[in-house]
């Protein structure tokens, strides 16, 4: 195939599907085996300095919010993140000292990324698309996949794209790199005891980005008895040979919503995104302090920081009625 022309990004996580499908050989039984465990136990597991992790959907809605605050509390370092659909995430996983090197989707126009350049992160551009596009690549165990976007745009030359022609109708095409990353961060509204998970409502590519990580780990807004799932296997998106460790996490992805079951909070998004517009970054390092440092887990946060009526108003604003059972 003729390479025509290339981005001048870094390439962090090097497509490698047959070293993918060693580790999940290896590594990924497909007995079933329970694996509830705390937000702790499965970040102090499974995540671990240096990795690549990326997680799904946005802290606006159904994000893996508790998962990300305690990757946070735990001072992971070095890590590389796929960020996509949403700046919220990259912002706190900057302040939090946590990351060296990022893959962008969307960062919004804001602080974060200026101080991303200014501590010295390595950052390559993308599009969310594009990086939902590479892991739909690493899922298929590809080294590669065609898309018919990116091409002729500054996203391009910022990225590690290629650009080449297409050996069938000799016309321009534009390649991107399967994306494994080591771990995944996902939440759903149900799983079971083994892994089997259920969402409900928007989502972005939650199968593709579980089946193409090395570990995935799942936090729920219930657990439910998996006699409901061989009732009606049909609403599993994840099953559970895919997952390592499920975490029980009502209001999980709060501050942002999850369809069916609470709205957002609108003030606390719009906290996050004040502090967010600080140059300094100070004020963001404040709002970790109150929000993740100063609590020692999910449930301590909803208590300390958010408090049992604005949840009930939370769940009052949600008007999608599931029948999830």
């Amino acid at each position: 195939m003729e390479i025509l022309d290339s981005g001048i990004g870094e390439l962090f996580q090097k497509p490698d599907p047959d070293g993918h499908r060693a580790y999940i050989r290896e590594h990924r039984k497909r007995a079933l085996v329970e694996k509830v465990i705390t937000e702790q136990e499965a970040v102090s597991r499974y995540v671990s300095d240096g990795d690549y992790l990326c997680y799904d959907c946005t802290m606006l809605m159904r994000g893996p919010s508790s998962l990300v605050r305690e990757v946070i509390r735990q001072k992971k370092k070095n890590l590389g993140l796929g960020g996509r659909f949403t700046y919220v995430i990259v912002n706190l996983m900057v302040a939090g000292g946590c990351v060296n090197r990022i893959d962008i989707g969307y960062i919004g126009v804001g602080n974060a990324l200026k101080r991303a350049f200014d501590e010295g992160i390595r950052v390559a551009e993308w599009s969310n698309s594009a990086i939902t596009m590479r892991l739909l690549a690493g899922s298929l165990g590809i080294p590669f996949i065609p898309i018919r976007f990116l091409g002729g745009t500054d996203a391009f030359h910022y990225s590690a794209a290629k650009l080449a022609k297409d050996p069938w109708q000799d016309k321009e095409v534009v390649l991107v790199p399967a994306l494994n990353p080591d771990v995944a961060l996902i939440h759903v509204h149900q799983c079971d005891i083994y892994g089997n998970a259920r969402i409900f409502g928007p989502s972005v590519s939650p199968l593709e980005i579980a089946t193409a990580s090395k570990k995935v780990i799942i936090s729920t807004e219930e657990i439910i008895d998996t006699e409901y799932i061989r009732r009606d296997p049909g609403r599993t998106t994840i099953p559970y040979y895919l997952v390592d460790a499920v975490v029980e996490a009502p209001f999980g992805a709060h501050p942002g919503e999850v369809a069916g079951v609470y709205g957002s909070d609108t003030e606390a998004i719009f906290e996050i995104f004040r502090v967010a517009a600080d140059v300094t970054g100070e004020k963001m390092k404040e709002y970790l302090d109150k929000y993740v440092h100063s609590v020692s887990n999910h449930q301590e946060y909803l208590e300390k920081r958010v408090g049992l009526e604005r949840l009930l108003n939370l769940k009052r604003k949600s008007t999608i009625k599931q029948g999830y059972s």
